[in-house]
């Protein structure tokens, strides 16, 4: 079995009608390029690893064969040699359908045959253009009937809280949110391994190949939807060390930014693997069996059990760091120990 290395694999392109043409410029993808360029998937278990013995293998086929060595023993425990979860950049140039996603349970129970989990993600945002936004959650405690009856009168917009937006800020989007990406925003995504999307209202808009209404998937999106007023939204960044930030966790995963400006020596937890995603410079990430060389817009996976590892910037450079967390252990008590009251690390800790 060959050794395990830090893997970069072939990112999905996603072409929906409502992408732009940012995101591909920023990534610097060669020519032609997509007209709609809506998403890019970075990191997700069908991308084929591009680099070293593994080369030609899918990341799903990788974590069969190597399990807890790759994906790390939390992740294990909770769903088996499955990779569990999907990075993303998106471009809405125009705004993104009105939808929600179930839960572990609820996707398990009725979309067993999707082989998906749920869906709880959580938004960075890149760029926003001026006075752009977000929906999330509704404005107001409500019901089933009511949002239903709102769906179908083509006013649910009325029923929803629109929060603005801006680079840098941070969205947590739990299973059950109705939510959606509004238009001139560029964001990287951390969601689990799922496409299960139940489309609340899409404005009416048609499919452009068949001319007919988008699909809705209006019974399944009641069946999951969170009806309370969502209090949360914005999440505030919580300072971990000097380049450091928190910027959002919960038992699924943690999603942090580093600064970069002189060479880090690091080390893996075997409790769980890494994506690295550089969004501005340029960084070499070395460890004892080799060399990568990251540019902006690369992701990159690194195994549970690499060991030690390290990350030499080219003059500076500022990544998203993924893991996947044990909460109380490598946070919260952390935290407490550093003095952090626990009502400002619930703005950003979700247990």
């Amino acid at each position: 079995m060959s050794p395990l290395y830090p893997l970069l694999t072939e990112r999905r392109l996603v072409s929906p009608m409502w992408g732009g043409s940012q995101l591909a410029a920023w990534l610097n993808l060669p020519e032609p390029r997509p007209e709609r360029l809506g998403e890019t998937w970075q990191v997700y278990d069908q991308n084929a690893v591009v680099n070293g013995p593994l080369a030609g293998q899918s990341l799903a086929e990788v974590t069969r064969a190597h399990g807890p060595a790759l994906i790390g023993t939390r992740s294990f425990a909770r769903y088996g040699a499955d990779f569990p979860l999907l990075a993303k950049f998106i471009d809405a140039a125009d705004r993104l359908s009105i939808q929600v996603h179930p839960d572990d349970e609820y996707a398990h129970r009725h979309e067993a045959a999707s082989g998906f989990h749920g869906k709880t993600e959580a938004w960075y945002i890149l760029s926003a253009e001026p006075n752009a936004s977000v929906i999330y959650g509704l404005a107001q405690p409500g019901s089933r009937t009511q949002v239903e009856a709102a769906v179908r009168a083509s006013t649910v917009e009325t029923l929803l809280k629109q929060l603005p937006v801006q680079a840098g800020d941070v969205i947590f989007v739990p299973a059950g949110t109705v939510h959606a990406i509004g238009a001139g925003i560029v964001l990287f995504e951390i969601q689990q391994k799922s496409d299960l999307t139940y489309r609340v209202y899409d404005y009416d808009r048609r499919d452009a190949a068949t001319g007919q209404p988008r699909a809705l998937h209006l019974e399944q999106a009641l069946d999951v939807m969170d009806y309370s007023s969502m209090a949360r939204g914005l999440v505030p960044h919580l300072p971990l060390a000097a380049g450091r930030e928190l910027l959002v966790a919960c038992p699924l995963f943690a999603l942090e930014r580093w600064r970069l400006d002189t060479a880090e020596t690091l080390a893996t937890d075997p409790g769980t693997f890494e994506i690295l995603t550089v969004i501005e410079g340029a960084a070499a990430l070395d460890w004892p069996g080799g060399r990568l060389a990251l540019t902006r817009g690369d992701s990159v996976v690194v195994p549970a059990t690499l060991g030690g590892y390290q990350l030499s910037p080219a003059a500076s450079a500022r990544l998203l760091r993924v893991w996947v967390p044990h909460l109380e252990q490598d946070l919260l008590a952390p935290l407490r120990q550093a003095g952090v009251e626990p009502a400002r690390t619930a703005q950003t800790v979700f247990p």
